[in-house]
């Protein structure tokens, strides 16, 4: 939001909305603010002391209830990528004047600006807009803007698959902003709808087809559909030819430029590697952050390296640069992922380095870094200094998701993978020695050939010793140009799925326990949000995002917290995966 300097206040109402004015960039005329997760409106109406980037909840000031002001809503911040409001009190900028790199340009509002207003019933003027330059007026209209076929245009991306895609997807957009493209609020309105396909197995590629037929029937007539993605990168003009309401199928290659090679209809100028490729200011509290792409391995079910390539680890410079951005604009939790992210560096002659970089990122608790998390390591690198660092570090949560696939050592020996059941074993009692509420995850595949009656019940005896506490289940996918896809020995469709439904027979109670054991006991919640019945949301470190279960801050009534604090909370509750808890105090 932009005030002139001389209206805006500590903690002061400007025109009935609360505004909190911590962290303000004050060096030019106008004063930038960012209402999102690195402010807590709540906290300063009664008061002028800043926020404390790392405080607990509070309650509502009378002042605010006075007002007949409901900030709950702002919780909520992160919904929108970002929304820019200029209130009409002041002339606050020339128009066409841009706010260059030196301004935060995720500027952010609640897209239920009523409800936080109240009985004031004003609302400000709102357009979403967001990226490295935020420009003053209509969009459309915008002066300074290119004026090209873009103008004006609006897209929607939906992205399927796993956190990796999630990045992916990420850098989209943020190319499509700096191209001049704005978010649409459903894909009706976009007039471009980006599909980011998942090719890992046979059931995500049938997802990513239907939702793309989904979109294609739901989008307005004249706007363009473009595919990208692992499927696009994987099929290509296979894929073109089999879906023909596509406008364009665009590999990796050109998945950073897609308004010039789709709109514009020109091969990208240079090289855009989307691995390379800024950020937006993250929508929620948490950001993945992927440090490699590729894999080195050549695991006999994946076909991932066929497609994704050799690993290729990026700089622990960049990396830094990266997530110091996205801590600097909201993000609490910093998720780190790759093909195999314990080989980190090992391509560029520096194995082992996943853990000096985790040491390079831990100062950043200074900067609001409350965690950082780890997603997908090979078991056979989950040993120290990895381990150690990990349990060390103040930032890096005892939070190992391990990719373990199966128990039966000649199994795993088929898959092309290291270890058995016996290691992976002694691995997590090693971990739970030195850490007991360390938490552990893993998947596993069901029925890969070969697989006898005998390998399925050590997959299950090993179930029931390590007690994980959380795992999944897939079914094998004979996939194209793999090892296993040559293999024989398959196993019946139906035997798989009893094996599947006896595997989950195993784990759930095990989950159930774990998560019940934890009722009476103290644990910090970093907040996610608000969900749709009102109530607060978070996890602690057990919970990944968008993984595992969450925590319901119940019976919180008028306290507040804004998204990415961490709160203490006592559990007092379980509904399946999910915990209820009372915030502390």
């Amino acid at each position: 939001m932009l005030f002139d300097a001389s209206d805006v206040g500590m903690g002061r109402v400007v025109a009935d909305l609360v505004v909190d004015v911590d962290l303000v960039d004050d060096r030019g005329r106008e004063l930038a603010l960012v209402l999102g997760h690195q402010h807590d409106a709540a906290a300063v109406v009664g008061g002028t002391r800043p926020l404390d980037h790392h405080g607990h909840a509070r309650s509502l000031e009378a002042a605010a209830q006075y007002l007949g002001l409901d900030l709950r809503p702002l919780a909520q911040l992160d919904e929108a990528v970002a929304v820019l409001v200029v209130v009409d009190l002041v002339p606050v900028c020339e128009m066409g004047r841009a706010l260059g790199d030196e301004r935060d340009a995720a500027v952010g509002a609640a897209t239920r600006s009523d409800s936080i207003l109240g009985s004031a019933r004003w609302a400000p003027q709102a357009r979403f807009v967001h990226g490295r330059r935020v420009y003053w007026g209509s969009v459309g209209t915008m002066a300074g803007m290119p004026e090209d076929s873009t103008t004006a245009k609006r897209f929607h991306v939906e992205t399927l698959g796993c956190p990796k895609n999630a990045v992916d997807s990420d850098k989209v957009v943020a190319s499509l902003l700096a191209d001049g493209l704005t978010p649409a609020t459903c894909v009706a309105e976009a007039d471009l709808v980006v599909v980011n396909t998942c090719a890992f197995i046979e059931a995500a590629r049938r997802e990513s087809i239907d939702v793309a037929l989904e979109l294609s029937d739901r989008r307005k007539p004249g706007a363009r559909m473009v595919v990208t993605g692992c499927m696009a990168e994987r099929y290509g003009d296979e894929l073109a030819a089999a879906l023909p309401e596509a406008d364009a199928v665009v590999g990796f290659a050109d998945e950073g430029a897609l308004v010039d090679v789709v709109m514009r209809g020109r091969k990208p100028e240079g090289v855009r590697d989307l691995l390379e490729l800024p950020r937006p200011a993250p929508s929620a509290p948490w950001a993945y952050v992927k440090v490699a792409e590729g894999c080195d391995r050549a695991c006999a079910f994946c076909a991932i390296p066929s497609f994704r390539g050799k690993q290729r680890s990026r700089s622990p410079e960049a990396i830094e640069a990266e997530v110091r951005g996205l801590v600097e604009r909201g993000a609490a939790e910093i998720v780190l992922v790759a093909q195999d992210l314990a080989w980190y560096g090992r391509d560029s002659g520096e194995p082992g380095a996943l853990a000096p970089l985790l040491r390079r990122l831990d100062p950043l608790r200074a900067h609001g870094l409350a965690r950082v998390r780890l997603l997908y390591l090979y078991p056979s690198e989950v040993k120290d200094p990895l381990v150690s660092t990990m349990l060390e570090l103040p930032s890096v949560v005892p939070y190992f998701d391990l990719s373990l696939q199966h128990a039966a050592p000649g199994l795993l020996r088929s898959m092309k993978r290291w270890g058995s059941g016996e290691r992976f074993s002694e691995i997590i009692a090693a971990i739970r020695a030195e850490e007991p509420d360390a938490a552990f995850r893993s998947s596993f595949i069901v029925g890969f050939p070969g697989e006898t009656e005998a390998d399925h019940e050590m997959l299950l005896e090993f179930l029931d010793h390590v007690r994980l506490d959380w795992a999944g289940f897939f079914a094998f996918s004979r996939e194209d140009g793999t090892v296993a896809a040559g293999l024989s020995g398959g196993i019946e469709e139906s035997r798989v799925h009893e094996r599947l439904r006896e595997c989950s027979e195993v784990q759930e109670p095990i989950t159930a326990s774990a998560r019940a054991a934890l009722v009476g006991r103290d644990i910090e919640v970093l907040v996610d949000g608000i969900d749709d019945d009102d109530v607060m949301v978070g996890r602690t470190h057990r919970e990944a995002p968008e993984i595992d279960g969450v925590v319901r801050l119940v019976g919180t009534g008028d306290v507040f917290a804004r998204p990415g604090a961490v709160v203490g909370a006592t559990v007092c509750g379980v509904e399946g995966p999910d915990l209820d808890a009372k915030v502390s105090g």
